[in-house]
């Protein structure tokens, strides 16, 4: 079932057109990984499927109808934010925000026994009665993913997830966010910049250029020719000691990813 589709979308602010003419369609369960160097309009394609920005032509249709503000079909992860350490708010509080907003009333008891299933199930029960600002980075995207899956969407909007987190704690955000969509069906879509931790998971890539855009799997899209077309530059992608690694002229393009893993995510896709 596809759960997302973009059929012949384009987004432009006046004359500046950041993408154009995509056409995507997601399936249930699978993972997106959303590729492209700053200002290519990744976060702004999350913006699109959550109903803040219209799309300049074409369509998009979440579970098959236009998208709108608020939909619980959708989780959304931001990027990392620094917190006050002196914030009251404890990981369960936010936690519940993703099951019923600011609504406390009836039922508050069952509730927090949601509340304590998703502490469990992203390993942060032994922190959650502890102020969000006291946790670290890693923690607080584990909360964070617990928050955003309160609601059993059917897509999980990524929005880098993996900012400011070292590696061992991408690594193990994003093993968390692939269990998770094994084991419910939610469809991932992915933007980040560190792909390494991430393409070992991934079904497919978007990658977003400044000369156009490019949708297939990993190892069609991500290649010398693919991208230098994609930058109107010589771009080289270069495989050696099972990493690959992606440079050019401009210093912004710059990513690595492991070849080799013991996982092979599209093998698995429900």
């Amino acid at each position: 079932m596809s759960v997302f589709e973009l059929d012949h979308a384009t987004l432009a602010f006046g004359d500046r057109v950041l993408w154009s003419g995509i056409d995507l369609q997601v399936q249930a369960g699978e993972f997106i990984t959303v590729l492209g160097p700053n200002g290519s309009g990744k976060t702004t394609l999350l913006r699109v499927a959550l109903g803040l920005l219209p799309l300049t032509s074409g369509s998009v249709r979440v579970l098959g109808h236009p998208p709108r503000r608020g939909s619980r079909a959708l989780g959304y992860i931001p990027q990392q934010r620094i917190v006050d350490p002196a914030t009251p708010v404890r990981a369960r509080d936010l936690v519940r925000l993703g099951i019923d907003g600011d609504r406390w009333g009836p039922g508050r008891h069952s509730r927090q026994a949601r509340i304590d299933e998703l502490l469990e199930a992203v390993g942060a029960s032994a922190y959650g009665d502890v102020p969000i600002g006291m946790l670290s980075g890693g923690e607080q995207q584990r909360v964070r993913v617990a928050q955003a899956l309160a609601s059993d969407p059917a897509i999980l909007l990524c929005d880098e997830p993996l900012l400011s987190l070292d590696l061992r704690r991408q690594h193990e955000v994003t093993a968390l966010i692939d269990a998770t969509r094994r084991a419910t069906g939610t469809a991932v879509i992915f933007v980040t910049h560190e792909i390494n931790p991430v393409l070992p998971y991934t079904d497919r890539v978007v990658y977003l250029g400044p000369g156009g855009h490019a949708i297939g799997a990993p190892d069609d899209v991500l290649t010398s020719a693919r991208l230098t077309a994609l930058y109107d530059s010589p771009i080289e992608v270069v495989r050696a000691q099972g990493r690959v690694l992606i440079v050019g002229d401009d210093q912004h393009v710059h990513h690595t990813h492991d070849v080799h893993h013991p996982h092979h995510a599209h093998q698995e896709n429900p």
